[in-house]
């Protein structure tokens, strides 16, 4: 049995609401979905949804910038608060802590040692911290604070690596796809067949990518940092 729950989106001192199936809802917060209208158990945008009462599409244009209810319906579920169950909270709360200590992970460093900070330490400071983690809140705009509490006992610096890298000629041609994944700044190629790039990427990233570029190249790929 589906069940129906008003999702909402204020602003402006208006409402904009929507029924919907919350799993469907849910599935479509959390990525397993990639259509929202199939959340929808009716294409309206209300002012009040349990009273009927349509909003307006002037309001709606003006809140939303168009009046295509997908992409209403987008921002509804994305942005708004929509009712889950306790066990759906719970998920989306953990999915959403994750997702916070993946960003750092990949863009910061210990300042103390230079090193980027294993994931399994990030999320140990997390938890042991007293933090507010918002599930339905954008992963990236809750970084700053989850930060600002954990720097307390873990220091973390924001940081972006530059490095030179060499690669030899019989190694070229197949790491070329994988230094364009890491922020191919310049390339010049040798005139004895080498390859020879400058790369910027979060330094979090930086084990990550010598792992591969040592495996690409059998350890025998010359590298430089640059900051």
């Amino acid at each position: 049995m589906s069940k129906t729950v008003v999702a909402k989106y204020s602003s402006g001192g208006e409402e904009f609401e929507l029924l919907v199936d919350s799993d469907l809802a849910y599935e479509y917060i959390t990525g397993k979905r990639n259509d929202p209208m199939a959340a929808l158990q009716a294409e309206e945008v209300f002012a009040d949804a349990n009273k009927g009462e349509r909003q307006s599409a002037e309001k709606v244009k003006k809140v939303f910038g168009t009046n295509d209810i997908v992409k209403v319906a987008e921002t509804i579920l994305k942005h708004g608060n929509v009712p889950v169950t306790t066990e759906q909270r719970a998920r989306l709360l953990e999915e959403k802590r994750k997702q916070i200590a993946m960003i750092i992970a990949r863009n910061s460093i210990d300042p103390r040692t230079s090193a980027p900070h294993p994931l399994q330490r990030i999320e140990t400071a997390m938890q042991n911290a007293k933090l507010t983690i918002d599930p339905f809140k954008n992963a990236n705009e809750q970084v700053d604070a989850v930060v600002k509490k954990i720097n307390m006992v873990l220091p973390i610096k924001f940081a972006t690596a530059k490095i030179e890298v060499v690669v030899p000629a019989e190694y070229a041609n197949r790491c070329y796809g994988l230094l364009k994944q890491y922020g191919l700044k310049s390339e010049e190629w040798q005139s004895s067949g080498s390859l020879k790039v400058i790369l910027e990427f979060p330094a979090g990233l930086q084990g990550e990518f010598f792992e591969k570029l040592n495996a690409y190249t059998k350890g025998n790929a010359l590298t430089k940092s640059m900051v």
